[in-house]
């Protein structure tokens, strides 16, 4: 089995006379053990950049919309500068869930007021120790202030 890569995992919605419908029908939720919310006040706020050995998330975005920037980690003591930017803008609009395996760093960062990101995990609070790495929000991108 190969390296599991960044995907966007697309859901849908039904409208009828007694609202609206939203779904992720191809979504399997038996891995998640953990759910946050993350809300950026502001569009000044990036998040950047911070990723995990073991573990893998889910974001969805519940309202406003954010860009998110992925790198693939090739040594987590001294990750090369050169890494390539995987880059996507998730929306409330959108019925998506951005997958990010582990090995991967992101960082992210409103491009609304008080948008919101729901973040799912596959590992608990504290289950797993020495997971959490960060680098300098610079490293691999330049994020506009606006």
């Amino acid at each position: 089995m190969g390296k599991l890569l960044p995907k966007i995992i697309s859901g849908g919605n039904y409208t009828d006379d007694r609202g609206q419908l939203e779904f992720f029908n191809e979504f399997d939720m038996s891995p998640i053990k953990r759910v946050y919310f993350t809300t950026h006040f502001d569009t000044d706020v990036i998040r950047a950049w911070q990723g995990h050995t073991i573990e893998s998330r889910w974001f969805i975005c519940v309202n406003g919309s954010f860009t998110v920037k992925l790198v693939e980690i090739d040594d987590w003591e001294h990750p090369s500068d050169d890494l390539k930017v995987y880059e996507y803008e998730l929306s409330a609009e959108k019925q998506e869930i951005l997958y990010i395996p582990n090995g991967f760093v992101n960082g992210f960062k409103a491009l609304e007021a008080n948008a919101k990101l729901m973040i799912l995990s596959n590992y608990g609070f504290n289950e797993i120790e020495n997971d959490q790495i960060r680098f300098d929000q610079n490293k691999w991108t330049k994020w506009d202030k606006n």
